[in-house]
């Protein structure tokens, strides 16, 4: 994922919430409040109604046709008789922080200090919690601006053991969570990601070494290795984000806190033979 700059106009009720004044240090507020520190000094900028429904509409076909590049999503866009061009379609994508899902030739050469680790699930049996731990980043749309959701998925028992939400696809609210869900399970032996920047950043790949966790991430483009995840976001936009039109990130997050309740106590799983995550894990 690339990073983005969050157009969301309805985080200033959230950032209101922050008082800059109070003895409390703003990065203790954050914590207590659930959110990312980039949150409290974001400045959101307005988006057009027109162009927040598109940003949409882009998501729901990426969530249906992972592999569809700007090219594609524009062809399809112009099916549902969307007057776009492909620049504009890869714009947003760059902005919600997609791309089109598939094997891609390594042609580009990363900075030395963003190490790529290799892919170690292939082959596993993974069948006991914390024995693999994987985590990814997701765009979700409000009626009037975006969020970014990072959840740390337990693969064994599918569970939401952490996630947070924030306005900037910036590396602190996924370090925050992971924080978190060591903090309260311990930690996995291995913890799997994609190609992301802010997975291979030193912050993130250090957090997880300094704890003696295996480091493994996904081929690049190849969604079918952090299989999992994909079919939380799915699970989740179809049955919680997609049925409802968050007014502001404070609706957002106790919308999500409600739906990954739902997902980890109630819902049963046909893979775990119609058990819940919190009870395989």
């Amino acid at each position: 994922m690339e990073h983005s700059v969050q157009p969301a106009g309805a985080t200033s009720k959230r950032n209101a919430m922050i008082d800059r004044t109070h003895p409390l240090p703003v990065v203790w507020q954050c914590q207590l409040l659930g959110v990312a520190r980039s949150t409290a000094y974001y400045q959101p900028t307005p988006v057009a109604d027109t162009e927040l429904a598109l940003m949409r509409r882009i998501d729901e076909l990426h969530l249906q046709y992972p592999f569809a590049g700007a090219r594609m999503l524009r062809d399809l866009l112009r099916q549902d008789g969307q007057a776009i061009g492909r620049r504009r379609v890869a714009s947003l994508m760059r902005r919600m922080g997609i791309t089109a899902v598939y094997r891609k030739p390594c042609t580009t050469q990363r900075h030395p200090a963003h190490r790529i680790y290799p892919y170690l699930l292939r082959g596993l049996d993974i069948v006991r919690p914390n024995h693999v731990w994987a985590a990814d980043i997701t765009y979700i749309p409000m009626r009037r601006g975006f969020v970014y959701l990072f959840a740390v998925l337990d693969w064994a028992s599918r569970r939401v053991l952490a996630w947070r939400l924030s306005n900037t696809l910036t590396t602190d609210f996924c370090l925050d969570a992971v924080r978190e869900a060591i903090t309260q399970y311990g930690h996995p032996e291995i913890f799997n990601t994609d190609q992301g920047c802010q997975f291979t950043s030193l912050e993130f790949t250090g957090l997880l070494n300094d704890r003696g966790i295996q480091i493994s991430m996904d081929g690049r483009g190849c969604w079918r290795d952090n299989v999992f995840v994909e079919r939380l976001w799915r699970s989740l936009k179809y049955e919680e984000v997609y049925l409802h039109a968050y007014e502001t990130v404070r609706d957002a997050q106790q919308g999500l806190d409600r739906y990954v309740r739902f997902y980890n106590q109630v819902r049963p799983h046909r893979a775990l033979d119609g058990r819940t995550p919190d009870r395989v894990y």
